[in-house]
């Protein structure tokens, strides 16, 4: 395993070139980047700053482990309204030839949502329509992925949706393709559950790992934290990991609210060093 980070922990006035190299400083060994609405890496474009962006991790000696996006909290793939549902499919289609530009061999992608949540919203989807839903979805592009070589790696993250890793594992066997897998975030279980209990059921399906830390005495999105200061047991976690085989990026996704993200950065860096070994 190596230690990796996610774009979106860095000043949102960043590039993605900026980020690489901030990620390099602190002592990372990969960078996530993120695909986006517009702008680079983006449905607006994404060929040049791909090869780019690829040009620069060779020359910096970084690793690109994979493509995370935040797109389909407002596109997902569980809507009610087909055409967003389909323009969902073709989001993920989009991220896959960004992903083939950039080299990397995995894409986050959030396999949806049930009813009402922080990401707002008026589509109260039903539970049993949602799995349906994006299941049929994940099916529709894994034949592309699998051609393309990418894998869709499905996070769990605070959607209402696939809350248990049972169901997770379930849902990812379902969806019948070798290009499907997890992209396990073990911050984001802490509400309901250990992120031990998780990999271990996940064994075997995991293709991706977001790391960060949670408090659950606070409760909501506040409850996020600076590594090694909240509730996840890093020691049975890592343990859980290197038990079920996994040997690829453990990427920092530090979405904490702070006025120095590259001090954030820095500490985040020196934690991962002690968690990892």
């Amino acid at each position: 395993m190596f230690k990796s980070i996610n774009q979106w922990s860095f000043p949102g006035n960043y590039s993605a070139a900026q980020c690489l190299l901030a990620a390099k400083k602190a002592g990372f060994a990969g960078f996530e980047p993120s695909f986006n609405e517009e702008g680079e890496l983006s449905l607006q474009g994404f060929c040049a700053d791909a090869k780019a962006l690829r040009a620069l991790a060779d020359s910096e000696g970084m690793i690109l482990p994979s493509l995370a996006s935040g797109l389909y909290w407002g596109t997902p793939l569980t809507a009610t309204d087909p055409a967003v549902r389909q323009k969902a499919r073709d989001i993920v289609r989009r991220q896959i030839d960004c992903a083939v530009q950039l080299g990397v061999g995995a894409i986050l992608v959030v396999p949806g949502a049930v009813g009402h949540g922080f990401w707002g919203g008026t589509d109260n989807v039903s539970y049993a329509d949602a799995y349906a839903r994006a299941l049929e979805g994940v099916r529709a592009v894994a034949p592309y992925a699998e051609q393309a070589g990418v894998t869709v790696a499905l996070e769990n993250v605070w959607n209402n949706f696939l809350l248990s890793p049972l169901e997770f594992a379930r849902f990812v066997d379902e969806a019948g393709s070798p290009a499907v897998a997890a992209y396990f975030d073990m911050g984001n279980v802490i509400r309901t559950g250990e992120a031990e209990h998780w990999i271990q059921v996940l064994a075997g399906r995991i293709s991706r790992v977001h790391i960060k830390d949670y408090k659950r005495a606070v409760g909501t999105l506040e409850g996020f934290c600076d590594l090694l200061a909240g509730d996840v047991n890093f020691p049975a976690a890592i343990r859980a990991l290197r038990e079920a085989g996994y040997d690829n990026a453990v990427t920092a996704e530090m979405n904490i609210a702070s006025q120095d993200m590259l001090a954030v950065v820095e500490r985040t860096s020196r934690a991962m060093d002690l968690i990892l070994g």
